[in-house]
């Protein structure tokens, strides 16, 4: 199925047709000229539906009905909802980027969105695993079956399982690669094992946009990675394996969704903090950053567009510095 179609046909039937037919183009409009994710076609569309249906119970037809007072209402009444500071940031953006698009194609006289501020997203601080819970987390698949998260939806080891199991295997390198990249989850389970050069020790990884990059990872990652496709993988390959590098139970390609349960299964087993693998991508970066690694070169790594993007880990090491200076300093 093509990305146009995905996600708008069913939630905006109610909607009257210059309104549907505007949603479907604005979504082709996102997926194939701005070359936005599927992810965010879906929440942008979900956002536009609302909104068009809340014009709708104001007395708007078509979208040439729209007005700045309609998006402000709309805007109004979904911060009553209690939603995230970033959610609100999304919607704004949503429709921002409707309301210029509509403009340039004709749909609307003037881009009404136009004055709308958008909600400053508030940045966090993520939550980072110091880098002996880091290496205590790649490392748990290779303790055996004891520890290994065997309730995670199936993802996980049998509780009699050997080190040689293709489940364990498989885990060992997933944690392992995550952590020595930094990559997403959805970077990683969408590798083939072509895509991994085993003699320069990099992953070509397709991030957001389609951009592809280089990344290295080190010894410990390319032990466990060999070992999976020398001993774990064959025995998990079926018909539907195709070259996924990562494979589920089935021997379909691991999903991202299956991969988050076995990060979060391992820590809990291991008995660290919550983690989820973009726990480990934070725990990456800041670790480099730690041990001096120039920003823009952590920038690349990660696949950030923005410097803004990555520059958020240098609040974490500066705060992990305060952190251990008023633990150990007499002044502090």
């Amino acid at each position: 199925m093509s990305r146009r179609g995905a996600g708008t046909r069913v939630i905006h039937q109610a909607l009257p047709p210059a309104m549907r037919d505007a949603v479907d183009e604005f979504a082709a409009h996102l997926a194939q000229v701005r070359n936005r994710s599927a992810h965010t076609v879906r929440a942008y569309v979900a956002d536009l539906v609302s909104l068009l249906d809340h014009a709708v119970r104001m007395g708007c037809a078509a979208p040439a009905d729209l007005e700045l007072s309609v998006l402000r209402s709309w805007l109004a009444k979904q911060r009553t909802t209690g939603a995230a500071h970033s959610s609100s940031a999304r919607r704004a953006a949503a429709v921002r980027t409707f309301s210029a698009w509509a403009h340039r194609s004709g749909l609307l006289a003037t881009d009404v969105a136009a004055p709308l501020a958008t909600p400053k997203a508030r940045r966090e601080l993520p939550v980072v695993l110091r880098a002996d819970q880091a290496a205590t987390l790649v490392e748990a698949p290779g303790d055996g079956g004891p520890s290994a998260p065997g309730g995670a939806g199936g993802a996980g080891a049998p509780e009699e399982a050997t080190a040689d199991d293709p489940v364990l295997l498989r885990d060992r390198a997933l944690l392992e690669l995550l952590y020595a990249t930094g990559a997403r989850i959805s970077e990683v389970c969408g590798l083939d094992a072509t895509d991994v050069d085993h003699e320069r020790l990099v992953i070509r990884v397709l991030g957001k946009g389609n951009r592809e990059r280089t990344v290295p990872y080190g010894l410990p990652a390319q032990r466990a990675v060999d070992r999976w496709l020398a001993v774990g993988r064959p025995a998990l390959a079926g018909p539907d394996s195709d070259r996924a590098l990562f494979l589920g139970a089935r021997g379909g390609r691991l999903h991202p969704t299956m991969a988050r349960r076995i990060v979060a299964g391992y820590a809990r087993a291991a008995g660290l903090p919550p983690t989820t693998p973009h726990g480990l991508r934070h725990s990456a970066a800041t670790h480099l950053l730690d041990g001096g690694a120039d920003l823009r070169a952590v920038q690349e790594l990660l696949g950030h567009s923005s410097l803004a993007s990555t520059q958020i880990y240098t609040h974490v090491s500066v705060e992990r510095l305060r952190a251990a200076y008023r633990q150990a300093h007499p002044r502090a």
